[in-house]
């Protein structure tokens, strides 16, 4: 079958990937074998696939740019693809998991040369994703709808964190966790003036006290391990060999430790059912892995537009303000990181989006340290002004770090600051014209982690302060207070987790939440089920994200065909269809009763959770899309996207001048599932996932809309630089 060169001869597993390919695709297997060159190669090929998607008028209308993504058959997600490949052939892109190394793609080409010589660089990976394609196409994989038993099989056999067993497993981690720290005191490794014992403490009265502690959130974060010696300690020697030295590495690297407590009171040390398995999305999420290692010192910026010089536009054409912490992307949407302890978090996500920022140092864990300067109320000054003087805006994120890592002092100073601004705008719009008017504020957000990692943090003072903002600025006529929160696991949904969402919900803001679809979180069922478990506590799921970032990130990151499937296999046995839509948007009318609402709504329908989230990623300068083509592929498998902006989002006018956004994945399909077999997954119940290489954007949910005003906002867009623009009006309609 092959004609043979002696040099670089493929391995044993990639021949028969090949050999399997002609059994199955004699047809194509054919073109391959006889094709003299790559014209004749691509001559033929581009013939056999037109005759294919042709069938389907509107795949062949899709393929040339237009509309018709719910009309395409599997098959002609295979043919777009091989089309795609040929139109894009010979191109060279950089790619960032190699430190901006440029690669060639043209796997067409390199498939028919590997077959026709027998020889090739190319990994294994490669070879099945070619596989998959051509079976995909011939109609020899078919798209596969599990039934509501199956997706209910896949979601109880994950914990949640309220469950009896996990509980009382906790119990013991926490006693265990609070011995050592008495003990600690007790030798004086641990010196404070606010966490000690008198002369007189029995072993019983230390460890009542210590249980007190366990409360007050200030406990969890002055006794935080700090060091990879303490982490293994407080487990109780655990950690095996591999992960100590990777930890290590870590740490002598510069990669901080901070884990409180309580978190790791979440983490098992014994095999309990699934539970060890189970706790894998928890330790993948805050313990360091060989890649982030590796590539710790190079860290770019995956979002272009966080790069911010101030008075100078960024990649999207906003102009910043000398006061520092601002980031934007959206007109009508700014994200506010004030220099505050804000700065730090409840712990270290090692595929944190601003994990650069930590290897800077700009974001840190040194408390004390990251307190507000004397000046921080002048930059804040700063971007109130620039807020109140900005044409669009009308929503404010404040994040970190962590929004609650802040003190009540400091949050209640920038919400007085984003009370008085708003009320500004209020009064400056009394002189405008109607269709001149500036965007008033309508809602403001929190970002937050603290729930899953530090839910003591929701203190009644805490809780009162946000209650009286929300008074007070309903009054005047803002609409929507949310905090955001980032709970990737249904461990992490604890009795201590459900009560700092009650006192949330209280308060009168709504709580929604975005995981991070990381590979443990990927795992069939993972994330449904951490949809069900927040919704029974009264939290609607926002936005389903891909994991950001180059080889610092590999480790964790899921590819986007795993995203594009669990939307369509398991997601959609919670879509809210058309019906649904307004019972979902009067949730917001009534926060405090979300979580009885929420599951009035599920029972009156049938539905085991509301899927209210969209499955996205956040492409650097374009926003959070999901819209994208595969149009090559890497000699190792990896595959190469081309991304569109999310047409149902107001963009930057920048946006006009853009390309299409190319985002070469960190990892292949084949290698990403043989890591779900290391964690004990079946890898049939994940056989269509190569047929997955279109998307498309899902509709945001009504509820997370921005309500209409009673005015015409102006068109013209302020604090917008962009080099000879077509227009500075608003792209899109308002």
């Amino acid at each position: 079958m092959f004609r043979t060169e002696p040099s670089k001869r493929l391995n044993e597993e990639c021949r028969k990937t090949i050999d399997i390919f002609f059994n199955a695709n004699p047809e194509f297997g054919n073109i391959f074998l006889y094709s003299n060159n790559e014209r004749e190669l691509f001559y033929s090929l581009r013939k056999a696939t037109l005759q294919i998607i042709k069938e389907n008028p509107s795949a062949l209308e899709y393929y040339r740019g237009g509309h018709g993504y719910n009309k395409l058959r599997w098959k002609d997600f295979a043919a777009i693809r091989i089309l795609d490949y040929m139109d894009h052939a010979g191109e060279g892109f950089n790619d960032m998991n190699l430190r901006g190394k440029q690669i060639i793609s043209n796997p067409l080409r390199t498939f028919w040369k590997a077959i026709r010589t027998n020889s090739g660089e190319q990994s294994v990976d490669f070879y099945k994703d070619m596989f998959h394609l051509f079976r995909q196409l011939k109609g020899k994989e078919y798209r596969k709808h599990p039934d509501l038993g199956k997706i209910n099989y896949w979601m109880y056999r994950f914990p949640n964190g309220t469950d009896k067993d996990i509980i009382s497993v906790r119990k013991k981690n926490r006693e265990r966790i609070l011995k050592k720290i008495i003990s600690k005191i007790d030798s004086g490794e641990i010196i404070s003036h606010r966490y000690c014992f008198e002369k007189g403490h029995t072993e019983d009265d230390k460890f009542k006290i210590a249980l007190k502690w366990w409360q007050d959130y200030s406990f969890h974060l002055r006794m935080a391990i700090r060091s990879v010696k303490e982490l293994n300690y407080f487990l109780d020697y655990t950690l095996k060999k591999e992960e100590l030295a990777t930890l290590h590495e870590a740490e002598n690297s510069g990669i901080p430790v901070f884990i409180n407590p309580y978190y790791l009171s979440l983490l098992n040390i014994e095999d309990i059912s699934n539970g060890r398995k189970t706790d894998i999305t928890l330790r993948d999420y805050i313990f360091a892995n060989n890649d982030l290692n590796f590539e710790f010192g190079h860290i770019v910026a995956w979002e272009k537009e966080d790069q911010v010089q101030p008075n100078k536009p960024n990649v999207a054409g906003w102009v910043m303000p000398d006061g520092k912490g601002l980031h934007r992307r959206y007109p009508e949407v700014a994200i506010f990181i004030p220099e505050t302890m804000g700065r730090s978090c409840g712990g270290l996500c090692v595929s944190c989006q601003r994990m650069y920022d930590f290897q800077s140092g700009h974001l840190n864990f040194n408390l004390e340290k990251l307190k507000p300067e004397s000046t921080w109320k002048d930059d804040l000054k700063s971007v109130m002004k620039y807020f109140r003087n900005d044409s669009q805006l009308r929503d404010i994120l404040v994040t970190g770090g962590d929004a609650f890592m802040s003190s009540d002092r400091a949050i209640k100073t920038i919400l007085d600051y984003i009370y008085e601004m708003a009320v500004q705008k209020i009064r400056d719009n009394r002189n405008r014209p109607d269709g001149m008017k500036y965007a008033e504020m309508i809602r403001i957000r929190f970002g937050t982690r603290l729930p899953a990692y530090l839910p003591q943090r929701f203190t009644p003072e805490l809780i009162q302060i946000l209650e009286n903002f929300k008074e007070k600025a309903s009054a005047i006529g803002m609409k929507q207070f949310i905090i955001q929160t980032h709970f990737v696991s249904s461990l992490e949904v604890t009795p201590e987790a459900s009560v700092a969402i009650q006192k949330l919900i209280s308060a009168g803001w709504m709580v929604t939440n975005q995981v991070v679809f990381t590979a443990a979180a990927s795992r069939r069922g993972h994330t449904i089920k951490l949809r069900k478990s927040l919704n029974d506590i009264g939290v609607l799921p926002y936005y389903n994200f891909q994991v950001k970032g180059h080889r610092e990130n590999k480790h964790n990151f899921t590819p986007i065909a795993r995203s594009i499937q669990e939307q369509q296999e398991e997601k959609i046995y919670g879509s809210v269809s058309v019906n649904i839509l307004p019972e979902i948007k009067k949730l917001s009318c009534q926060p405090g009763l979300m979580t009885r609402n929420i599951n009035l709504i599920r029972k009156k329908h049938g539905l085991p959770f509301l899927a209210t989230d969209k499955n996205v990623m956040n492409i650097p300068g374009v926003g959070k899309s999901l819209s994208f083509r595969v149009i090559g592929l890497t000699d190792d498998g990896r595959r190469i996207l081309a991304f569109e902006h999310d047409p149902s989002r107001n963009h930057s006018p920048i946006i006009k001048k853009m390309d299409k956004v190319i985002i070469i994945e960190s990892k292949s399909v084949y290698e990403y599932l043989q890591q779900l077999k290391k964690m004990g997954e079946d890898l049939k119940e994940y056989d269509t996932i190569y047929g997955y290489s279109i998307g498309e954007s899902e509709d945001r949910i009504p509820i997370f809309e921005y309500p209409e005003y009673n005015f015409i906002v102006s068109p013209v867009l302020t604090n917008l630089k962009i080099s000879n623009p077509d227009s500075i009006l608003l792209s899109t309609k308002l």
